[in-house]
């Protein structure tokens, strides 16, 4: 299935906004758009900084920045679970 286009991505999300906030949501599509949006937004983040990690031979910054993106990436994937993430005293 191809990428929606920008502007079609745009109108999506303002029309699931309005749906949500009119509570006219009976198949929680927009729900599910709107979080998936949300948590998209974070795992692009991983993939860009894990292609830079691995392009600039595995540099000690870029290995943070990497650990920083991916830990916002399971934030955001708690906050829209809305569960904590289960932490085993080693970070």
């Amino acid at each position: 299935m191809p990428k929606p286009a920008d502007e079609e991505l745009e109108a999506a999300l303002l029309k699931a906004a309005e749906m949500r906030d009119n509570d006219d949501d009976p198949f929680n599509m927009a729900k599910c758009l709107l979080s998936h949006n949300y948590r998209i937004k974070h795992l692009e983040d991983v993939l860009a900084i894990a292609d830079r990690y691995c392009n600039m031979g595995m540099a000690q910054r870029e290995l943070t920045h990497l650990v920083r993106a991916i830990d916002k990436a399971k934030n955001a994937e708690s906050y829209t679970s809305q569960t904590q993430e289960q932490r085993f005293g080693l970070e």
